[in-house]
């Protein structure tokens, strides 16, 4: 059997030995991802609202759709495809690092100069561009996110912390679900446990489905009214059709 073969041999064995071993504490893997995404979550929400604490936008009006005005179903489509497709990159995250920790080693000894210091090295790539791609991924975030708060806080004459709040029963287990896959790649890489990378994949993703679905629905029908609630009559009203 060649390398390649073996490595991928012994990456679905190890992914299901690790499915098998997870069944028996899986509620204690669960609560170890959830908290480590919940903390990147509350640290986006911090970072975007300190970003509006210092923003010098103008005053920018309240669009008319979710999550300030309630939508209708091809709003959840939307929501819903957008997030998958922001899930879908975390996920592809975790299984390159299951490649470059666990696959890549395996076929070292087959390969020779910089090809093979790759292939031993992986991990540390892999960490590497990660810990780049998503700093940067949440920095940008961050900046305009924050920056679009305080531009809707001005227009409505309230504040940005306020609007933030609105938006927290849809955007925390949306965020958390997104993170979930990021979370167990850390935590898998920090413990050198590149072979449970695929499994924790599979596990994050069919976790985070239902979430974000469920988020969706909230951010179309809960969420409106309870902005409506908070910024009162400085809400724009969107005007009836004529009759």
């Amino acid at each position: 059997m060649d390398a390649s073969a073996y490595a991928f041999t012994h990456g679905v064995h190890r992914t299901r030995s690790t499915l098998r071993d997870w069944r028996q504490e899986h509620w204690k893997i669960m609560r170890r991802w959830t908290a480590g995404s919940a903390l990147a979550a509350f640290g986006l929400l911090g970072a975007v609202l300190a970003v509006s604490a210092l923003s010098g936008a103008g005053a920018e009006a309240i669009p008319r759709e979710p999550p300030f005005a309630t939508g209708d179903a091809a709003d959840i489509a939307g929501i819903v495809g957008h997030n998958l497709l922001v899930l879908a990159l975390h996920a592809m995250a975790c299984v390159a690092g299951f490649i470059a920790g666990s696959s890549l080693p395996l076929q070292a000894d087959s390969h020779r100069g910089f090809s093979r210091w790759v292939h031993v090295h992986g991990g540390r790539i892999a960490i590497g561009f990660v810990v780049c791609a998503t700093t940067f991924s949440l920095s940008a975030q961050a900046y305009l996110l924050g920056d679009r708060l305080a531009a809707f806080a001005r227009f409505l004459g309230v504040p940005a912390a306020l609007l933030l709040l609105a938006v927290l029963p849809h955007a925390l287990p949306e965020l958390i679900a997104l993170f979930l896959p990021l979370a167990a790649w850390i935590m898998a890489s920090r413990r050198g446990e590149w072979d449970q990378l695929l499994a924790a994949t599979l596990v994050t993703v069919a976790v985070a489905i239902p979430v974000l679905v469920a988020a969706a629905l909230v951010e179309v029908y809960v969420s409106p009214h309870l902005f409506h609630a908070l910024a009162g009559t400085h809400l724009p009203v969107t005007p009836q059709p004529a009759e």
